[in-house]
Parts: C-alpha cells; structure tokens; sequence
C-alpha cells in the first residue's frame, strides 16, 4: 500500500498506508490539492467547526471514543452490497441513530452536521460508492443518513473483500533507497 510522490525539486517522497482504501483516499486528496493549486485556487483547509457552525461544547475526540465503545457505541458489522463484503462497518443510518439515542444531537438534522464534521476530521471514514460520492462533495451533505451509505472508523481493520479501486490508477514500480523516516499516515 504504498504510493511515491515526487515534488518539484525531484525529491521522491514514499508513503505507505496501512490498508487499500486508505492507500486510494491518501492518493485522491492529494490529487485534489494539487488540481487546485494548479488551477491557481488557494489549498487551505478550513476548520470544519467554524464552516458548519458545530458548538464548541461539542468534543469530536470524547464522542469519537464514546461511539467506539464495545458496550455502549456502534457496532461494526459485515455488510454486503454489490457482491461486494465491507468488514468493520456501519451505516449512515446507525450513525445517527445512535447520535439521537446518546443525546448528543436533539434531531436527525443536527445529527447530519455533528455527523459530517466528524466525517470532515477524519473520525470516520466513507466506504462505498454512495459515501465516497457524497465525501467529495456529489450530494447535498457529505454525510449520508442512509441505509446504503457505508462508514468506518479509520483504526477499525475495515477491508473490503470482492473490490479493487479503480479511482485511482497508481503505477507499479520498484521502490529503492532508504527510508529517511518511518511512520503512520494521519490525516488531520
């Protein structure tokens, strides 16, 4: 799950994820960095807590470890669709449910904006074409409430079986030289 990013000054950069799909996301958002700057738009993220207006009551880390929960969280399941078998996920639909049900939001609309912000800081992550669609911005939120959206928490083991991403085509090549720093990925 590795992809090498060669800047400008001829320096390549080696990345490694720890399974595909984060591999695929890591490829696509960098992608999508370098589409704008070129386009000569400005590349700066914007805190999703100002963008969508999230109480600063609310603590994403403390609720992302409170839906993690074995007792009392969500569970992961294994989910088919599209003879296809996600491992470690949920759905849009049980995100929300369970955000009402801790009283974390009073309706299911506020419970789409706490959703999406945790989606925005990489608490959970889109996994799926009804999600990933919604992710990069093709429908209205980028979190779904529905049943065939599927999510996963990024340090879950999601993997899906039956699937290889054709997004993103990332050439095979053989890797030489030294490592120079080794490390995890976090998208942040």
């Amino acid at each position: 799950f590795v992809f090498k990013l060669t800047v400008a000054k001829q320096q390549d950069h080696f990345f490694q994820a720890a399974y595909l799909e984060e591999r695929d996301a890591w490829v696509r958002d960098i992608k999508k960095a370098i589409h704008r700057i070129e386009g000569g738009q400005r590349f700066a993220r914007k805190s999703t807590r100002k963008s969508i207006r999230l109480s600063e009551t609310i603590n994403l880390s403390a609720l992302y470890l409170s839906m993690k929960d074995p007792e009392k969280g969500i569970k992961e399941l294994k989910l088919e669709k599209d003879k296809r078998v996600f491992n470690h996920c949920f759905t849009g639909t049980c995100v929300i449910d369970w955000l009402v049900s801790s009283s974390s939001i009073r309706n299911r609309k506020e419970g789409l904006l706490l959703a999406s912000s945790l989606l925005n800081e990489g608490y959970l992550q889109p996994a799926g074409d009804t999600s990933k669609a919604a992710a990069e911005g093709l429908s209205d939120t980028p979190f779904l409430d529905l049943s065939e959206a599927y999510y996963y928490f990024p340090d879950s083991g999601f993997f899906c079986e039956g699937y290889s991403s054709d997004d993103d085509v990332v050439q095979k090549e053989e890797f030489r030289g030294t490592i120079v720093k080794q490390g995890c990925l976090l998208k942040q």
